[in-house]
């Protein structure tokens, strides 16, 4: 399992882009994780699913909230990852209106949750392996905070939590 000191995972994650810019066409684009992390500080908060109630609720909303806090703190990017594919990550992301705040970045197939180790079986539930509830801070392309959450909880991936440890590291 992914621990704090450890460099990311090799691998892509895609992104819906709704406006076509320099390198990036309209529809999903793949990002190359090691590439897009680099020289940045990145908080990346992980979830099992798009549009369920706790993620809808409380956990998107929150990073949405704090994303200025977030970004004047030192943070260049946020990144909301599930196991979901670009289209349902990029319908959400304009329901929970991120435009210009939190990137919506889909783990389609599970490779990033599968690699990183935080994994979430809910195949009971009808939902198949997804991502564990996480949030990290990630500087240049290494973990240096990591919170997971006990299943079914909301108490450490929060937005609030992540910007006290992301002030003080003096990001």
């Amino acid at each position: 399992m992914l621990k704090v000191g450890d460099k990311l995972p090799a691998g892509s994650l895609q992104e819906f882009i709704e406006v076509e810019t320099e390198g990036c066409a309209l529809g999903p684009n793949s990002f190359d994780i090691g590439k897009a992390t680099a020289n940045k500080t990145i908080v990346i908060f992980g979830l099992p699913g798009a549009f369920t109630p706790t993620c809808s609720a409380k956990h998107v909303p929150g990073y949405v909230e704090k994303a200025d806090a977030l970004k004047a703190a030192g943070v260049d990017e946020i990144w909301c990852v599930s196991v979901n594919d670009a289209f349902v990550m990029g319908a959400w992301g304009r329901e929970q209106k991120t435009a210009g705040k939190v990137r919506m970045m889909a783990d389609g197939s599970g490779e990033f949750a599968k690699a990183t180790g935080l994994t979430l079986d809910l195949t009971g539930r009808g939902m198949g392996v997804r991502s564990q509830r996480y949030s990290m801070l990630v500087v240049d392309g290494v973990v240096k905070a990591l919170n997971i959450e006990a299943p079914g909880k909301f108490e450490v991936s929060d937005a609030a939590s992540i910007l006290e440890q992301v002030r003080a590291a003096g990001q």
